[in-house]
């Protein structure tokens, strides 16, 4: 599984530390950066990760920012892009089963490493499988597209 990973500098560290660990762990990671504590805006690092996953380049995305809120948010504006802010196991792992969501976000701010590790490995672990689910994903990708629609018109 290819998976892209970035942050904003105030998630610069954790990035690192949970790049480093899913590394160790067999994926093959690509970071997005940013690439040190030097401040640097978000949308940019989320647009790229999201339309990297569009395009079938990256398999899933793991974002960070101090609250995972920016992030999300960003990442949530690429078409057919559905970003999962998860602090916690349980969610992480609804955000793939119940929503086969392509990226988790997380806020630095907000977990510690060692959680972090916890959520990503629930989130990375699970695979979606369809069932009820799936008819809810298309409604909203049925919604998403008529939004763009109406747009180009």
């Amino acid at each position: 599984m290819k998976i892209a990973i970035g942050s904003d500098h105030n998630a610069f560290e954790l990035k690192e530390e949970l790049k480093t660990y899913m590394i160790d762990e067999g994926y093959d990671v690509v970071d997005y950066g940013c690439h040190s504590c030097e401040a640097v805006d978000y949308p940019d690092v989320s647009f790229r990760v999201g339309n990297d996953i569009m395009k079938g380049e990256i398999d899933r995305g793991i974002l960070i920012c101090g609250t995972g809120i920016g992030v999300a948010i960003a990442a949530g504006k690429v078409p057919g892009i559905r970003a999962a802010l998860c602090h916690d196991t349980y969610s992480a792992e609804r955000a793939q089963l119940s929503n086969n969501a392509q990226i988790l976000t997380m806020g630095a701010k907000v977990i510690g490493p060692e959680a972090a590790k916890k959520v990503l490995n629930a989130y990375l672990g699970a695979s979606f499988a369809g069932g009820p689910s799936a008819r809810k994903i298309q409604q909203i990708a049925e919604q998403e597209q008529a939004y763009l629609e109406q747009e180009s018109r």
